[in-house]
């Protein structure tokens, strides 16, 4: 373990550096991505061989001898330190040329002091080995993110999302506090283990006490509704990890409270399943409405943790059958999707970064025709954009393949779990149709065309550090779907640590199937370089020529013409109405010659319009009425402390 605290001290050490070297913004910038990047790469490389090589990795530090903190590493801790490690790294590298106001200095100093904060609270989140250890490592993660979120507070906007995010993070948190106050009621314990000696009525509500609070941190429907307010206002490699890292500490939280009741009964499956189907389908729907690139991304975030659960009730419902193969496959995809949906969602949160940074607006319908000067981001974009689909050769098919694969071994489980099956089956194949059109929708409007304003026709592409991450996350995605045996390996050697009852199953069937995946993949690769050399080889000794394509009558085209966001996506969320309500706002069109006019669309997120008169102002309402004990007086703060002691004293 003391390789672990030596990575996370060189992290947090890094963010401190940072902030006491504000006045020397580039020193600054350089000692954050030595120190923070440094240990980052150590911790990855001491979470790949725990991972590789399972043991008693443990610490234990007693405090005040009151309570200790203890902390425990095993595979399925090492896997997600691993993808912990890497988007955080890379996302350390990216932030040297993002973040280049030196007039924001000493803001930028903070920010890498929280984002250090952040990335060793993470680590310490998935590694945590009691009930204290837990929700205090939570409490910082939750806390030093939402610094992040409103690093632009002077937009009212950033300042709302970061409430909410406060609200939503903190209400959850509490539903966490629940499950471990009915834990420690019943076991009279703060270790983890004690949990599986609890009586199965309280399991069931400490489950769904638990699911819920983690829920509402990793974006499940319809917990999901900080976080496409969130993601849009932080700093978009601030956005890469909260959606590519810190919203999958939540689906930590699931299966580790799964794994350490140990009853595995169908009922958790058919609950997981359910969420991950609702979440899968109307995140992908609402991200098909919305005209903010990085708000869209968002949405994909929800869609993909749906994905991530369904893989997980698979699992469930596996070992609630007894149907260990099963067990495996949807395990495996569904942790194997925690690391492929972290690589690519990371990816496409710095390409759209690089369009804000270079463009000055996240609009999708004013951009247009970028690839012609972003080559590089366009490119890597278009990767992720295959990838996020599930498209083969790349890596989101081989985790979603997974998953079908459980799915199918479902159809000879009884009438309730089959069905259930059959319903994943169907909604994977849904979310992934609707995700193509998304994404077509994305990339043929921001990178296709013709610039729609001064903005895009002036874009240019420059900041190496930007780049290099985008480069190396499009090649990850290319290199997992191409060659899938070793990340394989790395999700079952996680599922294996779950000790879910089954006993060892051999592994090398499913390595094997592997093989198919790679020859397939390397055919694809194959056929597409053989028509780009068939296709040199007739135009060899041609002269091209270049000329303005066909008007359809129109004797001068304008930008205009083209298909909008809004236009292309119009007859799909036509269909799901009743779910995504669109509100549209434009004049009737009257006379031959009419004035000049406008077109504005807005989806409405049907959590967004009843949560917020449900959780979020009552929550809000209830501290502005408490308000009047922050004063100023501190004999009465004073007073608070002591009458709390008094208090106490009576269950103690």
């Amino acid at each position: 373990m003391n390789l672990f605290f030596l990575a996370l001290a060189f992290i947090f050490g890094g963010g401190l550096l940072s902030l006491m070297f504000w006045r020397q913004f580039v020193l600054m910038k350089i000692i954050g991505l030595i120190a923070i990047g440094g240990g980052c790469l150590l911790g990855l490389i001491d979470a790949g061989t725990k991972l590789y090589r399972p043991g008693p990795y443990s610490a234990v530090f007693d405090f005040l001898n009151a309570f200790s903190l203890s902390f425990k590493i095993d595979a399925l801790s090492a896997f997600f330190l691993v993808t912990i490690y890497t988007i955080c790294l890379l996302a350390a590298l990216y932030s040297y040329h993002y973040m280049d106001k030196a007039q924001k200095a000493l803001r930028t100093g903070g920010s890498y002091l929280f984002f250090a904060v952040l990335t060793a609270s993470m680590a310490l989140v998935v590694s945590a080995n009691n009930l204290i250890t837990f929700m205090l490592s939570w409490e910082i993660m939750s806390l030093s993110s939402f610094f992040l979120v409103v690093y632009n507070y002077e937009a009212e906007e950033n300042r709302k999302a970061g409430y909410l995010y406060f609200v939503f993070t903190q209400v959850g948190a509490m539903f966490i506090l629940a499950a471990f106050g009915l834990i420690y009621a019943h076991s009279g314990s703060l270790g983890f283990r004690d949990a599986a000696a609890l009586p199965d009525t309280v399991k069931i509500i400490v489950f769904v006490l638990a699911f819920i609070g983690f829920g509402s941190k990793a974006g499940v429907f319809p917990l999901h509704v900080w976080l496409p307010h969130a993601h849009p206002a932080a700093s978009s490699h601030i956005s890469a990890v909260m959606s590519g890292v810190m919203i999958k500490t939540g689906i930590y939280g699931i299966i580790r409270i799964y794994m350490l009741l140990d009853w595995h009964i169908a009922l958790f499956g058919h609950l997981v399943l359910i969420a991950g189907m609702i979440s899968g389908i109307l995140g992908v729907v609402y991200a098909l409405g919305q005209h903010d690139l990085k708000r869209l991304l968002a949405y994909h975030s929800v869609e993909n943790i749906g994905i991530i659960l369904i893989g997980i009730g698979i699992g469930m419902l596996g070992v609630a059958a007894e149907k260990p193969v099963m067990a495996l496959l949807g395990f495996a995809g569904g942790l194997l999707h925690v690391l492929n949906h972290a690589i690519f969602k990371s990816l496409l949160f710095m390409g759209a970064g690089m369009v804000l940074h270079q463009t000055g607006t996240r609009t999708i319908d004013l951009l247009g025709g970028l690839i012609k000067r972003m080559k590089i981001t366009g490119t890597t974009f278009l990767v992720g954009s295959l990838a996020i689909c599930g498209l083969p050769p790349l890596n989101g098919f081989v985790s979603e393949f997974l998953v079908y694969l459980g799915g199918f071994r479902g159809m000879a489980l009884d009438k309730t779990s089959f069905a259930m099956c059959l319903l994943a089956i169907v909604s994977l194949a849904i979310i992934g149709g609707l995700a193509l059109a998304c994404f077509t929708k994305v990339v043929g409007v921001v990178f296709q065309g013709e610039p729609r304003s001064p903005v895009a026709e002036n874009a240019a592409e420059k900041g190496l550090s930007m780049l290099i991450p985008m480069l190396v996350l499009a090649v990850a995605c290319i290199v997992i779907g191409v060659f899938p045996t070793f990340f394989m390996t790395m999700a079952l050697k996680a599922v294996a640590s779950l000790e879910l009852g089954y006993g060892q199953i051999p592994l090398v069937p499913f390595v094997a199937l592997t093989g198919n995946i790679t020859r397939a993949a390397a055919l694809i690769f194959a056929v597409f370089l053989l028509i780009l050399a068939i296709r040199k080889l007739l135009y060899q000794g041609k002269t091209v020529t270049r000329s303005g394509t066909w008007g359809c009558g129109f004797t001068k085209p304008t930008v205009k013409m083209q298909y909008t966001g809004s236009s292309y996506a119009a007859f799909i969320l036509e269909f799901f109405k009743p779910v995504a309500p669109l509100t549209e706002d434009h004049p009737a069109v009257k006379e031959r010659f009419p004035e000049k006019t406008y077109y504005h669309s807005h989806v409405s997120d049907i959590a967004e319009l009843h949560m917020g008169s449900v959780v979020v102002r009552p929550v809000l309402t209830l501290f502005e009425k408490l308000r009047w004990l922050q004063h100023g007086d501190i004999h009465l703060y004073i007073g608070y402390i002591l009458l709390a002691i008094v208090v106490l004293l009576f269950f103690v």
